[in-house]
């Protein structure tokens, strides 16, 4: 049968599959919303890419523990140069999105 130690480990490799499974969801999330931010002031995501930057465990507004997760994502505002931004869900809700200063384009 199972000794204690496999178990451990397949309840381990449980979980790092559970996380990897769900990560492909926040991360489109995460991608969806900062796309609609960037088209809200004009700027253009670059590259599609989200990189996660942490993870961490904290309380949620309602007392209950939820995963923070931060993205870093790159933009344009002007097609000439990058400008960084960060991206930080609570859960699935967005907690906050910081934006680098960027050059705002010419009104010529």
């Amino acid at each position: 049968m199972f000794s204690l130690d496999n178990l451990i480990w397949l309840l381990g490799a449980g979980i790092l599959f559970v996380y990897w499974w769900n990560s492909g969801r926040f991360k489109g999330r995460a991608r969806s919303l900062a796309i609609g931010h960037c088209q809200h002031f004009g700027l253009q995501l670059l590259d599609q890419s989200m990189v996660i930057r942490g993870i961490w465990l904290e309380r949620a507004a309602g007392g209950n523990l939820a995963l923070r997760r931060s993205y870093q994502f790159e933009f344009t505002s002007t097609g000439e140069q990058r400008y960084q931004g960060l991206l930080v869900l609570q859960g699935m809700n967005l907690k906050s999105i910081e934006l680098e200063a960027y050059k705002l384009p010419d009104s010529d």
